[in-house]
């Protein structure tokens, strides 16, 4: 693991490299500000301070969010030093909290996923698509070894779309400094006169990350980063967020790249979070890589293949997750149905899954249905006002915006999207 700063010329070297990985993966001349997540901590203060200096360079504002999970006593007091830093940095600040019950288990795994959703959805709001992150490459070697205890703890990646969803529709997240060790921020911090937050937490040893920490070596290999997944590339996005892509491709293709496609693809299809079992993909896997017809439900998701092609939509019978949920929307507001399909009303209504609703659609409408799967057809959004039922993906509505979302999402997870969106 190489040290990005040592000698006399470690500031320099420090955003040179920060500064250059910026530059590859933020898109030029862009106008929206730049997310960054700042607990206080040595990591975030530092990714704060390069990430200021680089967007006074490219004129682009600068939001740092910082989230109290309300777990420690000092919680409170660590938020008014994040908003005070921020403020003689000259960068905008938001105070962010987790609210609710703790669980009483796993309270890392709930903290982080909360952590990710507040963060995103902070991030959309005040019009960023980029939130950065300070992971360093001691978190790189700490998730290494909660693997190897065990843990499936994820990589932490330069570059990554955030991992809430919906929350974290249409945001990535950006981590400059992976291979710079958290002691040589410090020590760079201080250089500067700078103070920091350290969590106690952190030091808890009945934490798996904790434990962690104190075992982690320098030296550790570098954690190689995901690559593409270019099966997504052949994968063609129809109506009704439906994907479909060639059985040869299938065929051909490495088989842990078509594990990870069919992971993503069913995950994006079927609107949910939670990716298929190893035994289930792999069962699925050597299943389409032949030419007889197949048809399987995977992650809230139902592939219909014949010897040409197949075909990746929702199933609309699973209802285990609890999706396909009626969604309510106030005048004026935007909601996610389904995990897929982003609906803006400018009146109330009411969305729900189009099954057992299409005889109520009016004749010219239900012929628009022939030309989608029959299995697809039940788990279309459909708009219910008093007796009307519409269908927004058969002829428009009036007032009403519909985007669907699974094909930017399997272009995100796959890795296609490599630097922030123009």
């Amino acid at each position: 693991m190489r040290s990005l700063i040592h000698g006399s010329t470690r500031s320099d070297q420090a955003l040179g490299a920060v500064h250059a990985i910026l530059d590859r993966r933020l898109a030029p001349g862009a106008s929206r500000p730049l997310a960054v997540a700042f607990s206080g901590g040595g990591d975030s203060l530092a990714l704060l301070l390069m990430t200021a200096a680089w967007a006074r360079r490219a004129r682009r504002e600068v939001v740092a969010l910082t989230v109290d999970h309300r777990l420690q006593a000092a919680s409170a007091d660590w938020t008014h030093a994040c908003g005070a830093t921020a403020r003689r940095l000259g960068v905008g600040f938001r105070a962010l909290t987790w609210e609710g019950p703790k669980p009483a288990t796993g309270l890392p795994a709930a903290a982080r996923a909360a952590r990710h959703a507040i963060l995103a959805e902070a991030a959309r709001e005040a019009g960023a698509r980029v939130t950065l992150m300070g992971h360093t490459a001691d978190d790189r070697m700490e998730a290494a070894l909660m693997r190897a205890g065990g843990s499936t703890t994820p990589d932490p990646r330069e570059w990554a779309p955030s991992p809430a969803w919906p929350q974290g529709r249409g945001v990535f997240l950006l981590r400059p400094l992976l291979d710079v060790r958290r002691a040589d921020l410090r020590e760079w911090l201080g250089a500067r006169g700078e103070t920091w937050i350290d969590d106690p937490a952190n030091e808890d040893l009945r934490y798996a990350r904790s434990r962690a920490r104190q075992a982690a070596k320098p030296g550790a290999p570098d954690a190689a980063a995901d690559p593409p997944t270019h099966l997504s590339d052949h994968c063609a996005a129809q109506a009704g967020g439906v994907l479909s892509i060639g059985r040869r491709t299938l065929a051909k293709a490495p088989p842990a790249d078509l594990r990870r496609f069919l992971a993503l693809a069913c995950v994006c299809v079927g609107g949910g979070t939670r990716r298929p079992a190893s035994a289930s993909l792999e069962r699925a896997a050597e299943r389409l890589r032949g030419e007889a017809a197949v048809t399987l439900s995977l992650a809230g998701a139902r592939i219909e293949a014949d010897a040409a092609q197949a075909i990746f939509m929702r199933e609309a019978g699973e209802a285990a997750r609890g999706g396909l949920a009626t969604l309510s929307l106030a005048a004026g507001e935007v909601g996610v149905w389904d995990g897929r399909f982003e609906i803006a009303a400018t009146r109330p209504v009411e969305v729900r899954a189009l099954a057992g609703l299409a005889g109520r659609l009016p004749r010219g409408r239900r012929e628009g249905l022939q030309a989608m799967p029959a299995a697809a057809r039940p788990g279309l959004p459909a708009l219910v006002e008093g007796e009307d039922v519409s269908c927004p993906l058969l002829s428009p509505v009036a007032g009403v915006e519909v985007r669907a979302l699974v094909a930017d999402r399997l272009a995100a997870a796959a890795g296609l999207i490599d630097r922030e969106p123009g």
